[in-house]
């Protein structure tokens, strides 16, 4: 029987962590950032490095890196899949300059953990997306055209089916596409390592410690607390999913969930199939599938179709959900009918805040004293990394290329408010579910299950890659 539990197998592997204390009573700080996930963790770091005496404190509600940045894929992962949109969205000039930022930040991530001692079981090897179907045999070739036009072929490169097989053979695996600028990670040990880090670098780092409100102040903001507040000059918000519930914020995102299993280690089977190269691999659907190799010879694989949540109840079912994970389970072994008679050991789950615009998004907060990060859609490990420096900067006030990406207070686009978000976004769900499924069958889906599946992008919300 696998373990199934709400902080997943990256923990359990990383070892026990204690928590830091809470913060109490009153604290004045030059920046205060909410949140102690990945966007939270860069964000601080970039503080110091940019101001080294600027004193930086970060409230985290539990641990940090017990979020989804602590038990996700791992896959350290580009913006390039996006480029044909950013194109549509920002232009050209724009959009290239913000992939090539989203590939120097895939190797930020992998410099950051050599040059600083951590473990991160950082390991580039490549994105790998597949078709699985024959209505996805085309769906890279937007991108690849895209790089060509914009003078970087490399970066997303065709496979054939034969190509694809020699780095990762499956039953399901038609041809494909290989980005080059990707990486897996053990998304647990690099959050550890950043906070251990960022310890030793003078941030003063309270857990057990959620805020319960940022409010414009004399100068800057405060934030508040169950036992202590912060004054500083500037703030950053960086909870993921859970600033859905801000006023501001609520019609900006819509909070779904993904959850995963984990082998036992299974090294003759990679071996037999010929995935040795550290390969990240997805399939092209919209809720799609995603997986990776680990250091000691697993296959951690996810699916992305979880439902939606409704509203901002992050309750237990998106982190523990028994029948979800037996179909991740199943999902798997098709896959990779190989596994039959092997162990999974562990299976999670976790929320993911999904943009309208299928991209990051940084937003100033009323009094422009504050910022607020989110809508990473499943792909955050990576531009995270970038996300953090844009924010560090808009803390301390620089102006620089960083600041001045279009991830910053992007064209808006809402979302419906609720209850209609959460009803129309599980109807919505339901019918590309369906329409997946018959797609995988080789058959038509039905007219009113392709109708459904379209309203998203008949209203402006761009869903899948």
């Amino acid at each position: 029987m696998a373990v199934h539990d709400q902080l997943g197998w990256w923990q359990a592997e990383a070892g026990p962590l204690r928590p830091l204390p809470a913060l109490a009573g009153h604290k004045t700080a030059d920046v205060a950032v909410v949140g102690g996930g990945y966007t939270g963790l860069w964000t601080a770091w970039f503080t110091k490095q940019l101001e080294p005496d600027a004193d930086v404190v970060l409230v985290e509600a539990d641990v940090c890196g017990w979020g989804p940045s602590g038990r996700n894929g791992g896959f350290v992962n580009q913006l390039w899949l996006s480029l044909p949109a950013m194109r549509e969205r920002f232009g050209d000039a724009a959009a290239i300059a913000l992939a090539r930022a989203s590939g120097e930040a895939v190797e930020g991530v992998g410099h950051w953990c050599a040059s600083n001692d951590v473990d991160a079981w950082f390991r580039p090897g490549g994105y790998l997306q597949v078709s699985t179907t024959e209505v996805h045999d085309q769906i890279t070739a937007g991108v690849i055209a895209a790089c060509r036009e914009l003078g970087e072929p490399e970066a997303c490169v065709p496979l054939s089916a034969e190509q694809v097989a020699e780095r990762c053979a499956s039953p399901l695996f038609r041809g494909g596409a290989l980005y080059r600028d990707a990486a897996t990670v053990h998304p647990a040990r690099l959050a550890r390592g950043l906070r251990e880090r960022l310890l030793e670098r003078g941030v003063r780092i309270f857990e057990r410690s959620p805020a319960e409100g940022v409010n414009a102040s004399a100068g800057g903001v405060e934030l508040t607390t169950p036992a202590g507040s912060v004054r500083a000059g500037s703030a950053i918000l960086a909870a993921g999913s859970w600033l859905a519930g801000l006023r501001q914020l609520r019609r900006r995102m819509t909070v779904t969930s993904s959850h995963m299993v984990v082998t036992e280690p299974v090294p003759d089977v990679l071996e037999e199939i010929g995935w040795t190269g550290g390969e990240c691999i997805t399939d092209s659907r919209v809720l799609l599938h995603y997986f990776r190799t680990t250091r000691d010879g697993r296959i951690a694989f996810g699916w992305g179709g979880g439902p939606v949540v409704p509203g901002t109840r992050l309750g237990r079912r998106v982190d523990v959900n028994p029948g979800l994970a037996s179909q991740v389970g199943e999902h798997l072994r098709r896959f990779f009918p190989q596994l039959e008679g092997r162990r999974l050991e562990h299976a999670w789950g976790g929320p993911i805040d999904v943009s309208p615009i299928h991209l990051p998004m940084i937003a100033e907060m009323p009094g422009g004293r504050a910022w607020a990060a989110f809508g990473y859609t499943g792909n955050g490990v990576g531009p995270s990394h970038l996300v953090g420096r844009s924010l560090a900067g808009l803390a301390l006030g620089h102006r620089d290329e960083h600041t001045s990406l279009p991830l910053v207070d992007p064209p808006s686009v809402r979302v419906p408010p609720e209850p209609f978000r959460y009803v129309g976004g599980t109807i919505i769900r339901s019918a590309m579910l369906r329409m997946e499924t018959a797609h995988e069958a080789g058959l038509e889906p039905g007219p009113v299950a392709s109708f459904v599946a379209g309203i998203p992008k008949r209203i402006g919300i761009h869903v899948g890659r």
